[in-house]
C-alpha cells in the first residue's frame, strides 16, 4: 500500500474517531475530576494544591468559548488530543519513512488509551501533547540545529511543566534517551539547547513558589502521602491491566519494539538509542516504581506517553511478522478502541448505566451528578441559605450544575486522599462546624455511596458532631441505589442532642443476582440510629410485594454495629415471604423500604434477582 492511500486511511480514520470523540464530550457526564478542575478554573492561580495551573486554565478557556457545558470544557483538551496522532505521523515519517509514519498514526488511533485522549478534561492530555511536541523538537534538532526547533521544544516543556508533578518523570525519560543516543549526546553539548531546558525548567518556577508558600503541600502529597515507598506485590496486576488496556497483540509488538530499540541502540542512523532510553524510563519503569508507590488511586494511564514513543518505531517491527499477525494486531486495537468508545457511551447514557449497576465496571465517576443538582435545584431556597456538600467531588459537581462558587465542603477523608483538602481551605470554602454558619439554614447534600457501607454510621455519628440532632433524611437513589444521596434541610433553630442517622440494611436471602422461584423468602437486618425502625416493606422494581415481619434477634449485627443507639439492637432482623407470581420471569430488582419510628420513610438500594421460568 503507498503512502498516498496510507494518508488517506488514516485521515478517514481520524476524522470519523474525532466525530465520536465529540459526540462522547457533549453527551458523557464530567468526571468527578474534572468538576474539580472546572471548579478550580473558576478561581484562577497559578497553581493549586493538586496540580500545576494549566488543567485549570483550560478547562476556564472552554467554558469561556462554549459556555457551562461538559463539551465546552472539554474543548480544549480535545483539540490537543486530535494533535496527538498528527505528531506521532511526524515523528515517524521523519525517523522511518511515509509508510511507517501513516502506520504510527494508525495504531496511535486504535490504541484504546490514545484514542479517546481529549474526551476527559484531564491532565494527562497536556501532559501528552507536551511530550510528543517536545520528542518532535528533539527529533528535528537531532537532523538540524535551529531556532524553530528550539522554541518548539521550549514550549514543549513549558506545557509539561504547568501540567502535573509527573511531567518531571517524562523529562527525566527524555535526559535518559539524550544519554543513550550519540546524536543526543551532542546536542547536550550545545549550550542552545541548554537554553531551551532553561526555559522549560523556568515554567516549573510557579508551582516551586506555591510549594514554599504553602510548607510544600502539593510535594508532600504527590511523593510521600499518596505513595507508601514501602514494597507491595500489588503491582504485579499492572501487566494485565496495561495488556487490555493497550489491547494483548499491540502490547507484545510494543514490548517487541522495545526490546529491536535496545538491540539496535548502538546504530546512529536510527535513533534507536533515544528510543530505548526514553521508552524504558516510561513504561519499565512506571511499573517498577508501582511495587513502592500509590495502590489506592487509578494510575493505569501514566505510561501513555511512553506506549506513543514505541508507537513511533513498532510499525518497522510489524512489518516483519507475518500478514495474519499484523492483522490480528491491528484488529485487536480496533476491537478495544470500540469497545471503550462503546462503554463511554454506555456511561453517558442513564438507562444503560443504570443496566450495569451491580456490576464491576458500573461508571460511578460519572453517575449521579446530573440528578443530584436537579434535585438540589428544585429545593424552593431559603433566604441566607449554605450548601454544603459531603466531600469534593460532590462539591465539584454541584458548583458546575449550579454555576456557583460558594459550595461549601465538610472535612471528608475523601479530600485528603486526593490532595484537595489544601485548596478547599484556601478558597474559605471548608465547613468543619456549626460556628461558621451562624444561625443560617443549611442544605447539607451527602454522597452516601461514596462511603463504604462498614463506614457509613461512624461517617453519619461525625454529622451528628457537627450538625447535633440531624432531621429526617431525603434519600435521592440513582440506578438502582448504586449512587445515593441523602439530602437534610437544617434550620436556623437547630437543636444539640441525640444521633437520629439514616437506617442501615442488608438482605442476606436472597444473595444478589441469585435465582429463585416465583415464591421465595427474603431474609436480613436493618436498624435506624436514634429512632429505630417500625416497618420493613419488601419492593420488587420499586414496587410493594410484601411486609417483613421485623424484630428477630441479631447479635452478630448488634455486635458488629456495638456503637449503634437504635433501641431495638439486637432485634433487628426480618423475613418475608413474597409472591412474585405477578412479575415475569427474568431479572427483576428487589429492594427494601425502611418506615421510621419517626415518621421517616426511605427507600434502600435494590439488587438484582432472577426469577426462573414456571
Amino acid at each position: 500500500m503507498n503512502a498516498g492511500n496510507l494518508r488517506v486511511k488514516f485521515t478517514a480514520l481520524w476524522s470519523i474517531l474525532q466525530l465520536a470523540k465529540i459526540s462522547l464530550a457533549a453527551a458523557l457526564p464530567l468526571f468527578v475530576d474534572e468538576a474539580f478542575y472546572a471548579w478550580e478554573g473558576r478561581h484562577l492561580a497559578w497553581a493549586y494544591s493538586d496540580l500545576p495551573g494549566l488543567t485549570a486554565w483550560l478547562t476556564r478557556l472552554g467554558a469561556e468559548l462554549g459556555g457551562q457545558h461538559a463539551l465546552s470544557v472539554r474543548l480544549p483538551f480535545l483539540v490537543m488530543g486530535a494533535a496527538v496522532p498528527w505528531l506521532v505521523v511526524s515523528i515517524a515519517r521523519r525517523w522511518f519513512g511515509d509508510d511507517a509514519g501513516w502506520w504510527s498514526g494508525m495504531l496511535t488511533l486504535l490504541m484504546p488509551l490514545s484514542g479517546v485522549l481529549g474526551v476527559l478534561a484531564m491532565p494527562d492530555v497536556p501532559l501528552v501533547f507536551a511530550a510528543l511536541l517536545s520528542l518532535e523538537a528533539i527529533a528535528r534538532l537531532r537532523d538540524r540545529m535551529s531556532w524553530g526547533a528550539l522554541t518548539v521544544l521550549a514550549v514543549g516543556l513549558s506545557l509539561g511543566a504547568l501540567s502535573h508533578y509527573r511531567f518531571a518523570l517524562v523529562v527525566a525519560a527524555g535526559l535518559a534517551g539524550l544519554l543513550c543516543d550519540r546524536r543526543g549526546r551532542e546536542l547536550l553539548r550545545d549550550v542552545r539547547f541548554w537554553l531551551a531546558l532553561l526555559i522549560g525548567a523556568a515554567a516549573w518556577l510557579p508551582l516551586l513558589l506555591w510549594n514554599i508558600d504553602h510548607a510544600s503541600a502539593g510535594l508532600r502529597f504527590q511523593l510521600l502521602e499518596r505513595n507508601p515507598w514501602t514494597f507491595h506485590v500489588g503491582a504485579a496486576a499492572w501487566l494485565p491491566i496495561q495488556m487490555l488496556l493497550v489491547t494483548p497483540p499491540l502490547f507484545l509488538l510494543l514490548l517487541a519494539t522495545l526490546r529491536e530499540a535496545w538491540l539496535r541502540r548502538g546504530d546512529s542512523s536510527r535513533p534507536w538509542g533515544l528510543i530505548a532510553g526514553v521508552a524504558t524510563v516510561s513504561v519499565p519503569g512506571y511499573f517498577l516504581l508501582g511495587f513502592v508507590a500509590d495502590q489506592q488511586r487509578v494510575s493505569f494511564h501514566w505510561p501513555l506517553a511512553g506506549w506513543l514513543v514505541l508507537v513511533v518505531a513498532a510499525p518497522w517491527v510489524l512489518s516483519r511478522w507475518g500478514r495474519v499477525a499484523r492483522f490480528g494486531t491491528l484488529a485487536a486495537a480496533g476491537a478495544g478502541l470500540l469497545a471503550t468508545l462503546a462503554f463511554l457511551a454506555v456511561a453517558s447514557h442513564p438507562s444503560l448505566r443504570a443496566s450495569l449497576a451491580d456490576s464491576r465496571i458500573y461508571p460511578a465517576d460519572f453517575a449521579g451528578w446530573q440528578e443530584i443538582s436537579a434535585w438540589v435545584r428544585q429545593q424552593p431556597p431559603e433566604p441566607g441559605s449554605l450548601v454544603v456538600a459531603s466531600d469534593f467531588e460532590m462539591a465539584g459537581q454541584l458548583a458546575f450544575a449550579l454555576d456557583r462558587d460558594d459550595i461549601r465542603v465538610l472535612d471528608s477523608p475523601l479530600n485528603h486522599k486526593h490532595g484537595r483538602a489544601m485548596q478547599l481551605q484556601l478558597w474559605g470554602l471548608r465547613f468543619d462546624d456549626l460556628g461558621q454558619a451562624a444561625s443560617a439554614p443549611v442544605l447539607l447534600v451527602v454522597d452516601d455511596s461514596a462511603t463504604p457501607m462498614k463506614h457509613r454510621l461512624a461517617v453519619y455519628h461525625q454529622l451528628c458532631g457537627v450538625f447535633g440532632a440531624l432531621p429526617a433524611a431525603e434519600v435521592l437513589n440513582v440506578d438502582h441505589g448504586r449512587k445515593r444521596y441523602l439530602l437534610y434541610r437544617i434550620t436556623a433553630d437547630r437543636k444539640a442532642g441525640g444521633c437520629s442517622a439514616p437506617a442501615l440494611a442488608w438482605i442476606d436471602a436472597p444473595t444478589r443476582k441469585a435465582t429463585v422461584s416465583a415464591h421465595f423468602i427474603v431474609r436480613g437486618w436493618a436498624f435506624k440510629e436514634g429512632a429505630g425502625l417500625a416497618k420493613v416493606e419488601v419492593t420488587m422494581d420499586g414496587k410493594r410485594v410484601a411486609t417483613a415481619g421485623y424484630g428477630a434477634a441479631m447479635p452478630n449485627v448488634a455486635e458488629f454495629w456495638r456503637v449503634s443507639n437504635d433501641p431495638h439492637h439486637p432485634n433487628v432482623g426480618f423475613t418475608a415471604e413474597v409472591d412474585a407470581g405477578a412479575f415475569a420471569p427474568g431479572e427483576h430488582w428487589l429492594g427494601l423500604r425502611l418506615h421510621g419510628v419517626d415518621g421517616s420513610i426511605e427507600t434502600w438500594s435494590e439488587q438484582r434477582i432472577h426469577i426462573q421460568s414456571r
